[in-house]
């Protein structure tokens, strides 16, 4: 399989756009796991990013503690990056780790809720991980774990301005340039800000694609503790996407 020069490229223009970015308090560290982690998420791309087009193209909001930031991968549950996608490689430290939150990588014993229900959900509905990436592709939108000092995560939709200023028009075009690679027919946000943050990339730029969105898979959310994946198939089967083993429901 070919390397996927395209989506490595835009990913490390975007980490270095990013390096320079100023927080302020209570933010105390960032981490970087497309640095760190560039081993595990380089082989993601290199077996399932570098296909294209692709039908649908799932964009997040930012890295977990216990997930992308473990691994490198988009939503990454250790468990399912290790043993559904057969994924490995070696992983280092952020600059700086908080005490909080320590970067285990493989041998991270917590799983990432939202990872765990987001591939839980591909592996139950596509069986392999070839046949979930035929189709789809997971990207996320900002790669940085933004911490508190308490070891808070900070989501970028809670950003200052000035720090939202210097985030987001980096994450913005990086998205574009996904998009134009995977030449997508629907881009769904996973959750309301991943929705709005792509419209908002996609303002002024021509495509020919459904944007739309689908609950987010956080605990955090009491809706998507009352079953996340069967909201997901009938948001996604409502954008007009059909799924393997479920109605395709009309109008």
């Amino acid at each position: 399989m070919s390397e996927p020069s395209k989506p490595l490229e835009i990913s490390r223009q975007l980490v270095e756009q990013l390096r320079g970015v100023q927080f302020d308090p209570p933010i105390s560290h960032v981490y970087q796991p497309l640095e760190y982690a560039a081993e595990p998420y380089r082989e993601y791309l290199r077996r399932f990013g570098s296909a294209t087009p692709r039908q649908v193209l799932m964009v997040g909001m930012n890295p977990g503690p216990w997930g992308m930031a473990q691994v490198g991968v988009p939503f990454g549950a250790v468990s399912m990056v290790r043993d559904w996608m057969g994924i490995d490689g070696d992983i280092g430290q952020p600059d700086q780790v908080h005490p909080k939150r320590p970067v285990d990588g493989f041998d991270c014993e917590r799983e990432e809720v939202s990872g765990s229900r987001l591939w839980g959900w591909a592996k139950q509905r596509f069986t392999t991980p070839e046949a979930f990436f035929d189709r789809f592709m997971v990207y996320n939108y900002c790669p940085l774990l933004i911490l508190e000092e308490g070891g808070k995560n900070r989501t970028p939709p809670r950003l200052r301005k000035a720090e939202r200023q210097q985030v987001l028009p980096a994450c913005d075009r990086a998205l574009r340039a996904m998009i134009d690679y995977y030449q997508p027919q629907f881009v769904v946000g996973v959750g309301n800000w991943a929705e709005k943050r792509i419209r908002a990339a996609l303002r002024d730029h021509s495509l020919d694609a459904t944007i739309g969105r689908v609950l987010h898979p956080s605990p955090a959310s009491p809706k998507a503790n009352r079953g996340w994946a069967p909201q997901a198939d009938a948001e996604l089967e409502a954008l007009g996407i059909e799924l393997p083993g479920c109605t395709q429901r009309q109008g």
